[in-house]
């Protein structure tokens, strides 16, 4: 254990902080929605095509009753270059907090037109979830940035600023990035790193396994389409046969249509959720490195002090800062991470029902359009 000048021992495994109990308060889920101040949504996506490029800008509209705010309500237009400098910014002047993820900039495997109306739609969805995740935390939703991008007319006048808007707690806290070696991970957060790890590794597998069904759910929808008409084109030859036959090419038809709504809804709203938390989970393993660089620059700084010997009682104010730091990191990493827990319980349970729900219409429909035709197949009662 190390110990200050002043023969006063320190624990460096996990300080605590007195701010941690009124994080896990503030930061607590289940807000009534008519405590909420702040409202953002993201809609209305237009393309737009210039001489050099083509791209497609959202619809950012905020209505607030915070006082911080010069207006009640905002409409601005971003593009997704836009919402990155925004989590770049978060980043820097918040190194402390998770930043939610944003979806993946390039088009998504299986996606040949990031213009589509599916594509354009399925990234309206998530550029508008972030900002909700952002609105919703106690501390980002107040960070100047956050106000900037959705109140700014011009936020590339902004963007050119570079550094120079950094809040005070980002020019206050220096993070290390090399240099200092930490002794050992204290152990809840060595649980927490070990459990995103686990996590991100099942999410992938699940991801990649969804992704070869919905291919051949795909596939197989090729071959229905085909195999409907063949019957059709049957009956045309057979009057006899023309009636079951047309009835069952109807059949096939129907359980295309169901086919395609399901591999569309796994597609659109089943798998973006697994991105983001894959994205979420990395985003928590980059603020734990972090959380570790200030640790084990905190340990370098004590064992430095240590060996200096000095005889003034008084603690260097630089170990000082150096464990305020420390303490804010371990505070603030825990209490987004319990968040981040309560909301993937939520998204999890709300996914999974859903596509509960899905599955069981998907085959209630091909059931429904199989009975339809039984009557057709039967023998009839040869009339007198």
């Amino acid at each position: 254990d190390l110990s200050l000048p002043n023969g006063t021992p320190v624990d460096t495994s996990s300080p605590a902080s007195s701010s941690s109990l009124l994080n896990r308060l503030q930061l607590d889920d289940d807000l009534d929605v008519e405590t909420r101040d702040l409202f953002v949504t993201v809609d209305d996506p237009k393309k737009h095509v210039c001489t050099m490029e083509t791209y497609i800008t959202y619809r950012v509209t905020t209505k607030t009753t915070r006082a911080e705010f010069d207006l009640p309500e905002y409409s601005v237009r971003r593009r997704y270059q836009d919402f990155d400098w925004l989590r770049n910014k978060l980043e820097e002047s918040q190194p402390t907090h998770l930043i939610p993820p944003l979806p993946e900039k390039f088009v998504v495997k299986g996606v040949v037109d990031r213009f589509s109306e599916e594509f354009v739609e399925t990234r309206r969805k998530a550029l508008d979830k972030f900002l909700k995740r952002i609105t919703d935390h106690p501390v980002l939703s107040f960070n100047e940035h956050f106000s900037i991008f959705l109140t700014a007319k011009d936020l590339n006048a902004y963007k050119k600023q570079g550094m120079a808007l950094l809040s005070k707690m980002g020019e206050s806290v220096k993070y290390v990035t090399g240099g200092y070696k930490l002794r050992s991970r204290p152990l809840e957060f060595a649980a927490i790193g070990d459990y995103l790890d686990t996590f991100s590794l099942k999410l992938g597998t699940i991801d990649r396994i969804a992704q070869r069904i919905i291919k051949e759910q795909l596939e197989y929808l090729v071959e229905l389409r085909e195999y409907g008409p063949v019957y059709s084109t049957w009956g045309g030859l057979e009057v006899e046969l023309s009636e079951p036959l047309e009835g069952v090419s109807a059949c096939i038809g129907n359980c295309c249509t169901a086919l395609e709504e399901l591999s569309e809804d796994m597609t659109e709203d089943f798998l973006p959720v697994l991105r983001e938390y894959i994205l979420y989970a990395e985003s928590m393993k980059n603020v734990l490195k972090k959380r570790d660089q200030v640790q084990a620059e905190y340990e370098a700084k004590l064992e430095a002090v240590a060996l200096k010997r000095e005889d003034r009682p008084k603690v260097p104010t630089d170990v000082e800062k150096c464990q305020d730091r420390v303490e804010c990191f371990n505070a603030d990493l825990k209490a987004d991470m319990e968040r981040w827990q309560n909301n993937k319980r939520q998204d999890f349970r709300q996914l999974l029902m859903g596509m509960a729900d899905k599955n069981i219409q998907y085959y209630e429909k091909c059931l429904t359009a199989w009975e339809s035709i039984i009557p057709l197949l039967q023998d009839k009662p040869e009339t007198k």
